[in-house]
C-alpha cells in the first residue's frame, strides 16, 4: 500500500514529511483539521487513540509517535538512505539515545512552553513560561555540546532522523508562543544553526515549504506558516 501521512501544517507531522522526502518515498497525505478537532473524530481515534498528530498508515498498520515513525522509516528503508545507523553499528546506541531525548525530553518541554495555559491557571502561565524557557535553553546547550560526538548523524551533508526531528522544533522555538518569542535566538548554538542551515538547502525542505507554506528559510529565518490547506494552530 502507499504510505499515508495524517498531518497538520507545521506540526510534528512535518518531521515525518521531511523523512519521507529524504527517502524519496511515494506517499499521500490526509489533512487533520485541528481547529475542527479532527484528531478527535472516531475515524482518527481508530488510528491513534491518543488523539495526537501524526499518524503514518503503513503496510504494517498505523504508526503513531513521531520518533517511532522516524525509526520505522529509517529501518524499513535504509537501502534508500541511511537516516539512522544500522542496528549493528557502533554508533547506533548514541543516535538512538539522542533521538529519544528529542522525543522524551525536548519535545515535551516545548509542548509545555507553547500550551502551558491548557494545564494551569492563567495567572501562573507567565511563570511557567519563564521557567520552561530557561530549562529549554539548557537542554539546547547540552545538545550543542554533544553534537560533535554524533558525527554524521546530526548536521551532516546527508540529513538523518535526528535532523528531521530537530529542525522543526528549533523553528517552533523562534515562532511560539506568539506572546513571548524573545527568549530564543538560534545564533546561541552555532553548531545547531549550521546543521539546520545545511538542511534548509535540501530538496526535502523545498517540498515541505511548498506543501505547508513555511517560507523561504523555515529554520534559520522562520516566519508564520501560510499553508495552502488547514491551520498550524
Amino acid at each position: 500500500m502507499t504510505l499515508r501521512l495524517h498531518y497538520a501544517p507545521d506540526n510534528a507531522s512535518l518531521c515525518v514529511r521531511l523523512a519521507l522526502e529524504e527517502l524519496g518515498l511515494v506517499y499521500s497525505t490526509a489533512l487533520v483539521d485541528r481547529r475542527a478537532q479532527g484528531q478527535r473524530t472516531p475515524a482518527y481515534l481508530a488510528l491513534n487513540p491518543h488523539a495526537m498528530i501524526p499518524v503514518l498508515e503503513t503496510e504494517d498498520g498505523p504508526i503513531f509517535e513521531t520518533a517511532a515513525i522516524l525509526l520505522w522509516l529509517a529501518d524499513r528503508h535504509r537501502e534508500r538512505v541511511a537516516l539512522m545507523p544500522a542496528p549493528d553499528a557502533s554508533e547506533r546506541g548514541m543516535a538512538l539515545a539522542w533521538l529519544f531525548w528529542l522525543s522524551n525530553t525536548l519535545h515535551p518541554a516545548l509542548r509545555m512552553l507553547f500550551y502551558g495555559g491548557e494545564h494551569i491557571a492563567p495567572e501562573m502561565v507567565f511563570a511557567l513560561h519563564e521557567r520552561t524557557a530557561q530549562r529549554t535553553l539548557g537542554m539546547l546547550d547540552r545538545l550543542e555540546a554533544a553534537a560533535p560526538a554524533l558525527g554524521g548523524w546530526l548536521g551532516a551533508a546527508q540529513p538523518s532522523a535526528l535532523d528531521c526531528y530537530l529542525a522543526p522544533m528549533l523553528r517552533w522555538c523562534a515562532l511560539y508562543p506568539e506572546s513571548g518569542t524573545g527568549w530564543f535566538e538560534l545564533t546561541r548554538w552555532p553548531t545547531l544553526r549550521a546543521a539546520v542551515e545545511r538542511f534548509e538547502a535540501r530538496a526535502s525542505v523545498t517540498a515541505a515549504i511548498q506543501a505547508e507554506g513555511l517560507g523561504a528559510r523555515p529554520f534559520t529565518d522562520p516566519r508564520p506558516p501560510r499553508p495552502p490547506e488547514g491551520h498550524a494552530t
